[in-house]
């Protein structure tokens, strides 16, 4: 089992910045990469960033694309979203997955953090 914990939510002025954190515990070794989606209210569950967690390499949602930017710290468990050029439509609770897979696709993750508010006001 691997357990994931979001932090650093909020609420940020339009143009400003956040960072997100995703701290994973428990069998952490079994999982190739970390996704973070996100979900506004009435829409569906959208792609934001993942990283693999041994090469680094990464990958982008396109309405995010050049203003977040994915990272981790292998020897903390932890990968970080830091986000930037905030806008209101960027409102969402955004979740932290684990699992197998690196991918777009939320289903190729097993493993889900609770999710966390962030909030964007204009």
């Amino acid at each position: 089992q691997v357990q994931l914990a979001e932090s650093g939510g909020g609420l940020v002025q339009a143009g400003g910045s956040l960072r997100l954190s995703c701290a994973a515990s428990g069998r952490t070794s079994s999982t190739y990469a970390v996704g973070w989606f996100r979900q506004a209210p009435g829409k569906e569950r959208e792609f934001v960033a993942a990283i693999t967690w041994s090469r680094g390499i990464t990958a982008y949602g396109d309405s995010v694309k050049g203003r977040f930017t994915i990272s981790r710290d292998n020897a903390k468990n932890t990968v970080y979203v830091q986000m930037n050029s905030l806008k209101p439509e960027d409102t969402a609770v955004y979740y932290c997955a684990t699992g197998n897979g690196f991918s777009r696709n939320e289903n190729a993750y097993d493993y889900w953090g609770p999710g966390i508010q962030v909030t964007v006001s204009s």
